[in-house]
């Protein structure tokens, strides 16, 4: 059993931070240009912005915290998901991965808009026409929960499945397409990993529109990527099963390939976890690049992660349960490293004891060019 530690001890027993923060690591010839976009996940709301050196060059103060992540919108906006506050927790990880407040914010942290939906949890995509595509939950109770196939058995949450939701919401919260798991997945087909609690099924921890206007979405606790019709809702596409373990954060590529953080919880013939990204080809389900630290065990992120494509080919990573973002080439060579330096316990007395050190967390990092922040005046 590890000690209390002495008041005022002289070694920090933080590893993550005793380990040092901040830019780690620059090779600015092969970085890609642009400042990178973070929102620690037990501030009280901050978002930053730092250029390639660690130096931050803008920060926004809104009145949630994080609900996951920031993005910047065309024009410069920023999209932000807040966690709404006051609301009960429905089984003992809603508090860590919920959120509730979907708002846009000026430059300056003014409040342009809000969307508020107490089910709405992990992802939600702000479009550019003002609309939202989120995530959300409904509760399924007798003969439709135990219809839930796999999960540790008789750990549904005071007798509820809560499954999974996907809804569209226009500029005024009309509510303009929606999609349920309980109404189109298999459930034989998309069953919980055994060792998953059965009060959420299938965990869907991304949601994002395809250029073809069908919809990409992550199921984590069953270990698919999948594309949903945005005609039927049927399922059209899905990842070979054993393709990829817990992963997080799909995203399209110009080419129609799927950039996927793979983190490699429970993966199929592995007796080592650890994480990785991986581009899948979408028309035969074959991974076509994938990148894994050399010593591969040293980088696992057993929960959240992702990553993001650059303009020059070098793919930007979050991993996010260590605070550490980094930057690497299309050969596998790590040209940036920064590791977020603001560490704090979470709010919710129900997180701090599931995750009871002091994080520096973030869900997912952006970076942006100077043109997508036509409002910022600092030299690139």
């Amino acid at each position: 059993m590890p000690r209390n530690p002495a008041p005022n001890p002289k070694v920090d027993q933080n590893q993550r931070r005793r380990r040092g923060s901040g830019l780690i690591a620059l090779d600015a010839d092969a970085a890609s240009p642009g400042y990178t976009l973070y929102a620690p996940l037990t501030g009280s709301g901050e978002v930053y912005l730092v250029d390639l050196h660690g130096h931050t060059v803008h920060t926004w103060r809104l009145p949630y915290r994080p609900g996951r992540h920031a993005r910047i919108l065309d024009g410069g906006t920023l999209a932000y998901n807040g966690v709404l506050p006051g609301r009960e927790s429905l089984f003992p990880m809603w508090h860590k991965y919920r959120g509730g407040v979907m708002l846009r914010a000026a430059p300056d942290g003014t409040v342009l808009h809000e969307h508020l939906d107490p089910f709405q949890h992990h992802d939600a995509h702000h479009l550019d026409d003002g609309g939202i595509l989120y995530t959300g939950l409904e509760p399924l109770r007798g003969s439709d929960a135990a219809a839930v196939r796999g999960g540790v058995p008789g750990s549904e949450a005071d007798g509820t499945v809560w499954a999974d939701t996907i809804k569209e919401v226009d500029a005024d919260g009309n509510v303009t397409w929606s999609w349920r798991a309980a109404e189109h997945l298999d459930r034989a087909e998309y069953a919980l990993h055994p060792a998953y609690a059965r009060e959420h099924w299938p965990l869907v921890n991304s949601v994002t529109p395809l250029a073809d206007g069908n919809v990409l979405a992550s199921l984590r606790s069953v270990s698919a990527v999948v594309v949903i019709s945005r005609a039927s809702g049927e399922i059209l596409w899905r990842t070979e099963p054993g393709t990829v373990s817990q992963q997080h954060c799909p995203v399209e590529l110009p080419d129609g390939n799927f950039l996927v953080f793979d983190n490699g919880v429970f993966r199929p013939g592995h007796d080592v976890p650890y994480s990785r990204v991986v581009e899948i080809e979408r028309a035969g389900g074959k991974v076509v690049w994938e990148y894994h630290d050399p010593a591969r065990e040293a980088f696992f992120a057993p929960f959240m992660g992702a990553a993001q494509r650059l303009p020059n080919g070098n793919t930007l990573v979050t991993d996010s349960p260590a605070g550490r973002l980094f930057e690497v080439t299309a050969d596998g060579y790590l040209c940036w490293e920064y590791v977020v330096p603001h560490f704090g316990a979470y709010a919710e007395a129900e997180v701090r004891r599931l995750f009871p050190a002091e994080p520096n967390a973030v869900f997912r990092a952006y970076r942006y060019t100077a043109a997508e922040l036509p409002w910022l005046t600092t030299p690139s």
